[in-house]
């Protein structure tokens, strides 16, 4: 059965979920998540990407990004990101073959809601795996500069967010309170599904 054609829209939020190869680790240590994150923010400047929420989890990473220019170059910033740190993982732990199961899953984000819906889904994946009870208690995430005001050089605030208030403290309080109120089941379900066939999250 032939792969659907990516859909990828000028300024237009994108949701992608890249998974290892059979469920496996991509990241033991410390040293190769803070790695993956240098590629990343390498690439993404090349190809003009703004990356708004992450997360690495143990064996899959999710971003929420917007291609700032070229659609495309969300295609080419996941490209080189993984090709650099498989080759890099592959060298450390002296091993070959494929480290993630293929081209990775995506699907636009259409709706404020769904934006905001991504960000929570995103940034509380490690709760949902419980890895930890809070989603500032995990390191690896974008939760610390979107909630907390940290700084991460990573992260592309989306004109969205910023609305949220003008002042800094306010707008990191602003987000904070959308953690408030649990993700609805069918919310989660909706992004999982659409994701898992690259369409669209908006509503009917």
């Amino acid at each position: 059965m032939p792969r659907p054609n990516r859909v990828i829209l000028p300024q237009t939020p994108v949701h992608l979920v890249q998974r290892g190869n059979n469920r496996g680790t991509c990241f033991h240590y410390r040293s190769e998540a803070e790695r993956f994150l240098e590629f990343l923010d390498e690439a993404r400047q090349e190809y003009g990407v703004g990356v708004h929420a992450y997360v690495l989890m143990t064996n899959h990473v999710h971003l929420l990004a917007t291609p700032l220019g070229d659609p495309l170059g969300i295609v080419q910033m996941m490209k080189v990101v993984c090709q650099r740190y498989a080759q890099y993982f592959n060298k450390r732990h002296e091993r070959t073959g494929g480290l993630f199961e293929g081209r990775y899953r995506s699907c636009l984000v259409g709706e404020e809601d769904y934006l905001f819906a991504c960000y929570r889904y995103i940034e509380l994946n490690p709760v949902r795996a419980g890895m930890v009870a809070h989603p500032g208690d995990y390191r690896w995430s974008s939760y610390p500069a979107n909630a907390l005001g940290a700084d991460d050089p990573l992260i592309t605030p989306h004109a969205l967010y910023q609305h949220l208030a003008h002042a800094p403290e306010l707008r990191c309080q602003r987000y904070r309170q959308l953690f408030d109120t649990p993700l609805p089941d069918a919310t989660i379900d909706e992004i999982r599904q659409q994701t898992r066939r690259g369409q669209t999250l908006k509503f009917a």
